[in-house]
């Protein structure tokens, strides 16, 4: 467990949080931070449904701010389940029968109090809503180790973002050993006598490693993939899958991204069968387990994998190529992995994500040349508020990918407003769809639980613009309560159509809801 004396060191270097001025990079003017900071009182964020297998380990840390310490409770919780009033931890294994179980989590510190709905359904889905976490590839590519994974778990909880909601935190390729290596620190047997993976000498402990995170209330993710290698060229699990998917389980871990790479070699042909088979056989090993493992299919868009990622067991499908290797022109990269993303909004939903890729920004490495340090974002401010607008209401999987020992109060800013992540986790679980799509603009609109409906109006230009849609267009009527999603303030009550001024590359994110 988090140590009182480690906490309190890392909550003085995130002693600045999101809610000052800040910049985004060294010689950028200075960057308009928009989410307000939140209130002293509670406010209980995250999804308001959750899937959970029968009988499984059960895990989930109530994400609230307000000023520390907070007493929580929980009304209606499942006598299998047990909850740390203080933490906020709740844990134990699910209801052995399926069902759906209607809680009311409460929080409760010196300036007030709050309250929210929370439904766990027990039964064959899980991922009813988008996982929100951490991964680790494009801030350590191939050298990542145990204690830097814990360092981000603990940067998780003392920056605010477990707060918020994030939960995964992943580790990419390379914890495995690297066959042909004469490094000391990856090389040797790949597996043990029996065929069980083993991981190199940067991971000495993998339970070790997925408790610690366990007892900070977070979830643990690992990398494998169908071929023989990895992308680079470390041990995957073809012919080992039942024994990986036994592993992965055995050590605690709670998600599992899947990554085509060297499987090309071994499949016969682009035919659908072909495309699908590495994934029926893992997910299908993976339900076998006694825990509940989240498994991300990674094989970048092929054979309209959006169309079947579901079927074959997916919890989230990749659509596209990698967002860090897209070259940007007029537009940074991000836009085009949204445009194409955003086309196929009618194959997401509960328990299975279009996944656009992570989102790069803070301090980043360079998916072009790893051996780049990683530095600040070159994207502005506009350009880091549609990215996040953008997956949002796409319902894309949120997981961040800078280094978590540079979070600065901008990037802060960014993954951290709660009516933000609040659509991407809505339980209606629909993606936005496109509303228009030119050269100049580029607007989206997801309906939303409530009745209400959140649109994102992007200005795709250097200049600033004038944005605006008809209540028809994104399927509302009559007078609506137009609030500014970002800012977290109601910008007032229109009929019929709405218009706002956008800034150059940026967005106007707002929420109709009828009067």
């Amino acid at each position: 467990m988090l140590s009182k004396a480690r906490l309190a060191l890392l909550v003085s270097s995130f002693a600045v949080l999101p809610w000052v001025a800040s910049t985004v990079s060294a010689g950028q003017t200075p960057a308009e931070i928009r989410t307000p900071r939140p209130p002293e009182s509670p406010r209980i964020n995250g999804p308001k449904i959750y899937g959970a297998r029968p009988g499984h380990p059960f895990l989930y840390r109530i994400p609230c701010t307000g000023d520390r310490p907070i007493r929580f409770s929980v009304a209606g919780l499942p006598s299998s389940l047990h909850l740390d009033s203080a933490s906020g931890i709740i844990t134990g294994t699910a209801p052995a029968a399926p069902g759906q179980f209607m809680l009311t989590l409460r929080a409760k510190n010196a300036k007030g109090k709050t309250s929210r709905p929370f439904k766990i359904v027990v039964g064959d889905t899980i991922g009813l809503t988008p996982q929100m976490g951490w991964n680790d590839w494009y801030t350590f590519y191939a050298h990542p180790s145990d204690s830097l994974v814990r360092g981000a778990a603990d940067a998780m909880v003392a920056s605010g973002m477990a707060d918020f909601g994030y939960q995964y935190v992943d580790m990419d390729d390379a914890w495995e050993r690297k066959p042909g290596s004469t490094d000391p620190q990856l090389g040797g047997p790949p597996r043990d006598a029996n065929g069980n993976i083993l991981p190199n000498a940067h991971f000495p402990d993998m339970s070790s490693l997925t408790a610690y995170i366990h007892s900070l209330g977070l979830k643990a993710g690992i990398y494998s993939g169908p071929g023989p290698l990895t992308c680079a060229r470390f041990e995957a699990s073809y012919q080992h899958e039942s024994a990986d998917a036994h592993q992965i389980a055995a050590w605690g871990f709670d998600l599992l991204k899947y990554d085509w790479c060297s499987y090309r070699t071994i499949a016969k042909s682009n035919d659908l069968a072909d495309l699908e088979l590495p994934y029926r056989k893992m997910s299908g090993f993976l339900r076998e387990q006694d825990r509940d493992i989240v498994l991300n299919m990674c094989q970048y868009g092929m054979g309209d994998v959006w169309k079947w990622g579901r079927e074959v067991g997916g919890n989230s499908w990749r659509t596209t190529g990698d967002l860090g290797a897209v070259r940007g022109g007029a537009l940074p990269g991000f836009y085009a992995v949204a445009f194409a993303n955003a086309e196929h909004s009618a194959f997401a939903g509960p328990g299975g994500w279009n996944d656009p890729d992570y989102i790069l920004i803070g301090t980043v490495g360079d998916a072009l040349n790893s051996a780049r340090p990683a530095k600040p974002t070159a994207l502005t401010a506009g350009e880091q508020y549609s990215y996040m607008s953008m997956w949002s209401l796409m319902a894309s999987p949120l997981f961040f990918s800078g280094d978590m020992s540079k979070l600065d109060p901008f990037t802060l800013n960014i993954l951290c407003n709660a009516e933000v992540i609040d659509i991407d986790q809505d339980s209606l679980g629909k993606q936005a769809k496109i509303v228009r799509k030119t050269d100049q603009e580029f607007i989206l609109a997801k309906p939303l639980e409530d009745g209400s409906v959140a649109v994102g109006l992007f200005n795709l230009t250097q200049q600033p613009r004038t944005l605006s849609f008809d209540y028809a267009e994104v399927g509302a009527s009559g007078r609506q309560r137009v609030r500014d999603v970002w800012r977290q303030k109601d910008i007032g009550s229109f009929a019929n159509s709405f218009k706002g001024q956008v800034g150059a590359h940026d967005v106007l994110l707002v929420k109709l809801t009828p009067r």
